[in-house]
This record gives structure tokens, C-alpha cells and sequence, in this order.
């Protein structure tokens, strides 16, 4: 599912855009939840990329057995990277295949420059060389190599970022949200049993009805966020004071306002992670400093 530290960046993205390019309440909310369907379209393209590179392992396989002139490798190949038992689990997800069939631009073609490089990068790498030579299998080191697989020719690839971009503009805002699940899908996986589900962007109606309740928050309240701000600046006008920096801030006070059961250090930290996110480098420390000394004058604990 869907984390609530990652509700509370949609309703920070949300109202970011509205104080851009003002909508109605009803349209802006349908945009926030489309916001958030298309992760889920960012996390299936993903683990699909994965499944297109198994694929393309295969293809390359079977090109070889059909040359004219073999070589050993090519009659007797290795099929260590084919028969990793995650990506096998990830293949044969139900759900990955029924969403995927759904929507097939989610799907890689084999052709593809960007899953061609990549595969030709992880191929003459030393981390897939030596796993390639390991004997004997193991679910363990299976799911430990395909972690990091992901980590390096994905998550961390800049080259993956661009493209993604360039597909879906919203994309680059989420691709940390989307790799965090993907590596929980990884690690979730158990040798015994069937990987059946894949995570839900929106557990349940109390999460939907939490991101609904913060954005109209934020949103009614912003007049009298933006006062209780100004009055705890030191040294510093409003004025001067980033809108997004603004917008977490009001968001936050949001919500230690409305949602009196969780406890305001979890939120101050929330929120300290987002702007480490979004926000300028030092943001994260003046934020801090704002939400605490707010607290501290409410006695919220």
C-alpha cells in the first residue's frame, strides 16, 4: 500500500499546483487521486522492466542455439539469470500480467534502446558476472542479487529517470515513491509461496478519506497557516519564504491541528522527509525549527 508519508507528498504536490493553477475542490481532489493511480503505473512499468530483461535474456539464448556455427556457451548456455526464482515469481504475477494486458504501453518492447543498453551494461558488469558463476541456487541470493539489480540499472540509473520523464511528466516527482515499492515487492517474496497481489496504492477508506481531509485542510485553513507562520519567523518575512516551503509548512500545521491522535513528533518528522524531497537543501532544518516552536506553543505533544 500506499504509505501515509506518501499521501501526505500527494496532498503537498496537490496544493503546491493549486496555488499555481488555482481548480475546484472536486477537480483538483480527482487530480490528486490520478496523481496517485499513476504510481501504480510507474511500479508495474518497473517490475515489468525487469521481466523484459529476463526476456531479453532468453531471446539472446535462443539466438544462440540457432546459430550456424555454435560455440560450447551457445549449446550448453547459462541459464542462472533465466531461472532466478524472483524474477520468475515477479513473470508469473497474476496481477502483473492481468494490469499489464489491461494497459500495454506499460509493456517493454525487446527492441528497446533503453532496456538493450541496460541489459548490455548489466551483462558485462562484475556483480552479474559473478553471480552468473555461482553454483547451485538459492532463493536467498537470488532475491539479494535481483535487489540490487533493481538499485543499479533502475532506481539509481539517470538515464532510466530521463526516460520515464520523457514518457510521463508526473513520473519524475514519484520515481522514488514507485522504487520503494518495487524494493518491498523484492523483499516481500517468500520461496514457498506464490506472489499472487502487489501493493495497493490506497489501502483502504480511511487512507482516501485521510488525504481528502488534509487537502481541504490545508486548503481552508491556508489564510490562518500562513498568519500562524508569520508569527513565529524570526529575523525573516513571509514574503520571503518559498511557496513550497509554505505550502509543507501549512500542510503540516494542517495537520497537527485536525488529526489530534497522532503523536507531533511523527508528524514534524514526516514532514522534515518531504522537504528533504521537494524543498530547497536547508529547508528541511527551517521547517523543523517552525513546526517545533508551534507544538511547543500548543503544548501539542
Amino acid at each position: 500500500m500506499l504509505g501515509r508519508r506518501q499521501i501526505r507528498e500527494k496532498v503537498v504536490q496537490t496544493v503546491y499546483s493549486y496555488y499555481q493553477n488555482p481548480v475546484k475542490f472536486d477537480v483538483l481532489e480527482k487530480n490528486m487521486f490520478a496523481g496517485i493511480e499513476k504510481i501504480y503505473y510507474l511500479y508495474i512499468y518497473e517490475l515489468n522492466f525487469l521481466v523484459a530483461l529476463k526476456e531479453l535474456a532468453e531471446h539472446q539464448i535462443e539466438i544462440g542455439k540457432n546459430k550456424y556455427i555454435k560455440t560450447d556457451a551457445n549449446t550448453n548456455p547459462n541459464q542462472k539469470f533465466i531461472n532466478n526464482q524472483v524474477l520468475i515469481k515477479l513473470e508469473e504475477n497474476p496481477e502483473r500480467l492481468f494490469f499489464t494486458g489491461q494497459h500495454k504501453q506499460l509493456k517493454w518492447d525487446m527492441h528497446d534502446d533503453l532496456l538493450v543498453k541496460t541489459f548490455q551494461r548489466m551483462t558485462a558488469g562484475k556483480r552479474y558476472q559473478d553471480f552468473m558463476k555461482e553454483e547451485g541456487y538459492s532463493f536467498e541470493a537470488d532475491q539479494k542479487f535481483i535487489g540490487k539489480l533493481f538499485l543499479r540499472y533502475i532506481a539509481e540509473n539517470d538515464d532510466f529517470h530521463d526516460y520515464l520523464e520523457d514518457k510521463e511528466l508526473s513520473w519524475y516527482d514519484d520515481i522514488h515513491i514507485a522504487n520503494s515499492m518495487v524494493q518491498k515487492t523484492i523483499g516481500f517474496l517468500k520461496e514457498d509461496e506464490e506472489s499472487r497481489t502487489l501493493i495497493k496504492m490506497i489501502k483502504d477508506d480511511e487512507d482516501k478519506t485521510f488525504a481528502i481531509k488534509l487537502l481541504r485542510n490545508t486548503l481552508d485553513s491556508w489564510e490562518n497557516n500562513e498568519k500562524k507562520l508569520g508569527e513565529r519567523l524570526e529575523n525573516w518575512d513571509l514574503e520571503r519564504v518559498s511557496l513550497m516551503d509554505k505550502v509543507i509548512l501549512s500542510t503540516a500545521i494542517a495537520e497537527l491541528d485536525n488529526f489530534p491522535f497522532t503523536p507531533s513528533r511523527v508528524i514534524i518528522n514526516e514532514y522534515i522527509e518531504i522537504a528533504k524531497v521537494f524543498a530547497t537543501d536547508r529547508s528541511n532544518i527551517f521547517i523543523n525549527g517552525i513546526l517545533d516552536k508551534y507544538c511547543k506553543d500548543l503544548n501539542r505533544i
